[in-house]
């Protein structure tokens, strides 16, 4: 077991084959056989957009909650193991997790036929309309604010001084307002399917 556990891709792997297992158990148990067919298919997409959602906004609270904060008590010579490794390996993640959520969002909503619904805001969509806008916003400012400008601060992109501080800043302050718009994005993500506003 601890040769799986090591590795990431391994861990993933096994909870995968977990996952397929107790489907199949609990179906078997229940007497009802899993029917592939379109229902099946949105609820698999909903799941993969509920999974990368957790990895976008996990990561976006670990840089605002951790990462940011921790920073000013970071000795100097310990720094360079944040901008260097840890940084960019959890960006590649965070952008990555944000195209991945709106994509299966989308796919979602137009497997279900409220794509063009949600995106103009009609009256039994709206919830998640409002939800997926805000979604929408977030991930522009993942990848054409935050992302250029973390380049810059962590010296993927070679700037001068000045610039590279105000990259940082900028990068902080779009990810700190990625934060705050959130909290009303999951609202609304919820509320649409839980009959509430």
């Amino acid at each position: 077991m601890s040769q799986i556990l090591q590795s990431l891709y391994k861990t993933l792997l096994a909870g995968l084959v977990l996952l397929i297992l107790v489907i199949w158990i609990a179906s078997t148990v229940s007497g009802q056989p899993i029917q592939f067919g379109h229902a099946w298919g949105t609820f698999v997409m909903r799941w993969l957009h509920v999974v990368t959602g957790i990895m976008w906004i996990g990561l976006l609270w670990y840089f605002n909650f951790v990462q940011i904060p921790s920073m000013a008590s970071i000795p100097d010579e310990q720094k360079p193991a944040i901008s260097k490794v840890i940084a960019p390996t959890a960006l590649f993640w965070f952008r990555y997790g944000a195209l991945a959520t709106v994509v299966t969002g989308l796919l979602l909503a137009w497997m279900q036929k409220y794509l063009f619904l949600a995106l103009t805001l009609q009256v039994p969509f709206a919830a998640i309309g409002i939800g997926m806008w805000i979604a929408l916003i977030m991930a522009f400012n993942v990848w054409f604010i935050i992302w250029p400008n973390q380049k810059k601060a962590l010296g993927m992109v070679v700037v001068e001084p000045a610039e590279k501080a105000k990259a940082a800043r900028t990068a902080m302050l779009t990810s700190r307002i990625n934060t705050l718009l959130s909290i009303t994005m999951l609202y609304m993500m919820v509320a649409q399917q839980n009959g509430g506003l």
